[in-house]
């Protein structure tokens, strides 16, 4: 969400900072509604003066015995409230039309985003630990999981495609995931761990933005609440509606949840394996930040992010995205992206990114400075800490073995009862 009154003092420069997202000039259509609407709450108030003046001086019309006066007044009176409901009607469509305008708009980008088209235009950063070295050829984790435990056909007949059944040790090795994450997160870095909900409204869904554009990608329920795609969705909703002190800050929340995606938009990508599924966990990161602080923040969860595939000894590097690949809701991200043997690629484990203010100004989420009077809205950050199945596939394809079984990282062996390899079942 903008301030649309920056739009109104600079329209031009508004434009300009829109077309790195790729969109056309919006700021006159915006400030043609916003124009329409100011001139029709104008007269809807001049209107409702005029009742109220109007009704008092019957009263005394009436008072005075200056009957055709009176009479004169209440004719007033009945025609600005037959007129009135119009204006209202007016008033509230065109109000409408304008914030629908405003929340489909993305975020601004943060001056340091490179310019770009795709995900071929991203900045690379740096990189930590080497690829592996195999006197085999590595295999997909979709080719070789399978007899591990991860069980794709039992999961396709029991709900369809993109979801999986995990078994044994492998859902072992998942479940120990998570919660190596969550402990890393709460006892070594300061975060508060949360057990949100799941299912959210329709007005939650706008305040972080995944509303209205990715509504395709949400799933719903019969009575129009949304499965969240993520827990920021939620942690980031936990602060709506609030005002805080600067002292609060920073705040930081973590979750370990399922998310659900109907991936609206990816036919065709990553439809084998545990890549990309309609339901999944993740490990998030939320911290709402005093503005001046927030790209120290984002350093800080981008660094949490690190440690923890540095912990699993998976190679990795970090990505600068460039404007054409940024979240809407975003205006500057990280990514980092694991190496997959298997697959011979490096793919997407984790994206940190600042939302600046678009997000608690959707929710209405403020700070007051100390020594102000004036509010102000806080800077709100996510990251995830790690995509939990992400880092399985990792997992497979960067420890596996010529007989087919895969080392349990070592950091993760008092999570998973000391196993130390999962061995492929006969």
């Amino acid at each position: 969400m903008h301030d649309i009154r920056l739009i109104r003092d600079d329209p031009a420069a508004f434009d300009v900072i829109m077309a790195r997202r790729g969109l056309e000039p919006v700021a006159a259509q915006i400030l043609a509604l916003d124009e329409e609407r100011r001139a029709l709450t104008t007269r809807l108030q001049e209107a409702q003066s005029r009742r109220n003046e109007a009704s008092k001086a019957i009263g005394k019309a009436m008072g005075q015995g200056d009957t055709e006066t009176a009479e004169a007044l209440k004719a007033e009176v009945a025609e600005l409230k037959k007129t009135m409901p119009d204006l209202e009607d007016q008033d509230r469509s065109v109000a409408k039309r304008l914030e629908d305008m405003m929340l489909a708009l993305p975020n601004v980008l943060d001056p340091s985003v490179p310019d770009g088209e795709s995900e071929e235009d991203n900045v690379y950063l740096r990189e930590w630990g080497e690829k592996p070295n195999f006197d085999f050829d590595p295999q997909e984790h979709a080719d070789m999981a399978p007899a591990l435990g991860m069980d794709f056909e039992t999961a396709a007949r029991i709900s369809g495609a993109r979801f999986t059944f995990l078994r044994g040790d492998m859902a072992r090795l998942h479940r120990a995931l998570g919660q190596f994450m969550l402990d890393n997160n709460t006892q070594h870095h300061g975060f508060t761990e949360c057990n949100p909900p799941l299912l959210i409204n329709e007005e939650a869904g706008y305040g972080t933005g995944q509303l209205p554009k990715f509504g395709e990608d949400l799933f719903r329920t019969t009575d129009n609440r949304l499965l969240i795609s993520t827990s920021e969705m939620v942690l980031g909703n936990s602060f709506r509606e609030q005002l805080f002190a600067e002292e609060d800050f920073p705040m930081r929340l973590t979750a370990l949840t399922p998310c659900f995606r109907s991936e609206a938009g990816s036919a065709g990508r990553d439809t084998r394996g545990f890549i990309r599924q309609h339901q999944f966990e993740k490990v998030e990161m939320i911290v709402a930040s005093l503005p001046e602080k927030a790209e120290e923040e984002l350093d800080r969860i981008t660094a949490v992010a690190e440690g923890l595939l540095q912990k699993l000894g998976l190679h990795y590097r970090v990505m600068a995205l460039c404007s054409g690949d940024m979240g809407a809701a975003m205006m500057k991200t990280y990514d980092l992206e694991v190496w997959l043997p298997g697959q011979g690629a490096y793919r997407e484990i984790s994206s940190c990114s600042n939302g600046g203010t678009y997000q608690p100004r959707r929710m209405n989420a403020r700070y007051r400075p100390e020594g102000s009077k004036k509010s102000e809205y806080f800077h709100l950050l996510n990251g995830s800490g790690l995509a939990v199945g992400r880092t399985l596939v990792a997992i497979i394809e960067n420890y596996q073995q010529a007989d087919g079984s895969v080392i349990v990282p070592e950091v993760l062996h008092p999570y998973i009862g000391g196993v130390t390899k999962l061995e492929p079942r006969d």
